[in-house]
């Protein structure tokens, strides 16, 4: 058995006659992600299961919850895991001060996992990390989240293979849709009319120079009651396959690729779990409690950390509980941001840096004054938190 099955999220495991690499394992069932907004609507295998923790390594991209998962890592502490050499190390200091045998892949250098298996790492400025997987004379370029970064350097680095295999994110709504303008206007996504994932898709695949296409890094549903309304925005996994270029041949989610045979690709045929409307309270968000003194401090002081945006914006308020509290910076006083959310989750993201996954899990009603979005480098919001 010498090839690659793709499987749940952002997953896939390489064969070299046994299980050697599997990459970004979030296992579903009962493993959440972003505060137990999102859960996984198909279920892997226990065949595969058993695969992935088998593997010999284990590669994380990044530190987002569908990609390292923490109700699925503790699964992972008597493998061998792989991270890429992110700015600053976090994920690797994190993962070795919980005891996991941890090592940093050399940025741009490849390195031999098995007889026919090799792996690249190549670094982000999001601190996201892209793959290179060899398997035999077939690469994989598993891009995750993070788009076609170093896309020079990759088409130069995969040419050289015959069958070159694209792995990428293909929709738009897990990037943050829960916004709203001052006058509490829902601010619809642009794109959300008449975006094509096939054709997105095909774009990443010709700047990239890839010939085969696999939907990855995209297959997540919202079942909080608070954030099941995004499921609306979810591009639909059936119509992956429109407006895919003829220059590409398109590969289901769920295959395995033989590198051994043209042409051999096995789709498993997974049924989709019936959606169970989950409370807020079940992850510890009571949308009436209100914060105390204590909690103030902790927001005031996360918020204060962060140099840049404080001087190009007036105010933070956060609205919880019904009731606001509110940050004060040194920008224009017409600019600013207001947060609406429950306080354990607040205080979670405050407590282990992660405010990102507010806005990903899309519960967090965000409103922007004067602003086009957390994006606008007026602000440089998102790019600090």
């Amino acid at each position: 058995m010498l090839g690659v099955q793709t499987i749940g999220n952002a997953t896939l495991i390489a064969y070299d006659d046994v299980p050697i690499l599997a990459t970004d394992p979030w296992m579903g069932g009962d493993h959440y992600a972003y505060f137990g907004s999102w859960y996984l609507p198909y279920d892997i295998p226990n065949n595969i299961k058993e695969d992935i923790t088998k593997s010999k390594y284990i590669w994380f991209s990044h530190g987002h919850p569908d990609h390292i998962n923490q109700d699925s890592l503790n699964l992972f502490k008597n493998n061998k895991i792989l991270v890429s050499e992110h700015f600053g190390s976090r994920i690797y200091k994190d993962l070795k001060s919980e005891n996991f045998n941890v090592s940093v892949l050399k940025d741009r250098e490849w390195i031999n996992l098995s007889k026919n298996i090799s792996v690249m790492s190549i670094t982000t400025d999001i601190q996201d990390g892209i793959l290179l997987l060899r398997v035999n004379n077939d690469i994989f370029v598993n891009l995750n989240d993070a788009g076609p970064y170093s896309s020079k350097f990759i088409k130069k680095q995969i040419s050289k293979f015959r069958r070159r295999f694209l792995l990428s994110i293909s929709t738009f709504e897990a990037d943050m849709l829960n916004f709203f303008d001052e006058d509490d206007n829902f601010i619809k996504p642009a794109n959300a009319d008449k975006f094509s994932a096939g054709e997105y898709l095909s774009m990443i695949s010709n700047v990239l120079g890839t010939n085969y296409i696999i939907p990855f890094s995209s297959i997540h549903e919202y079942q909080r009651e608070d954030s099941i309304w995004v499921n609306k925005y979810i591009y639909p996994i059936e119509k992956y396959h429109e407006d895919i270029s003829s220059k590409h041949t398109y590969i289901k989610p769920f295959s395995f690729i033989n590198s051994k045979k043209d042409d051999d690709f096995i789709n498993i045929n997974i049924k989709k779990r019936k959606l169970e409307i989950k409370s807020a309270d079940s992850f510890g968000d009571n949308w009436k409690d209100e914060l105390n003194i204590h909690d103030k401090k902790i927001i005031e002081d996360y918020f204060n950390k962060f140099t840049s945006f404080r001087e190009k914006i007036g105010f933070i308020s956060f609205i919880i509980g019904g009731k606001e509290h509110n940050l004060k910076f040194n920008g224009p006083k017409n600019k600013g941001i207001s947060f609406e959310l429950p306080r354990n989750s607040l205080l979670q993201a405050c407590k282990y840096n992660i405010f990102d996954d507010l806005l990903i899990g899309n519960f967090m009603k965000t409103k922007l004054y004067n602003l086009r979005s957390l994006y606008d480098p007026s602000a440089n919001f998102s790019n600090e938190i």
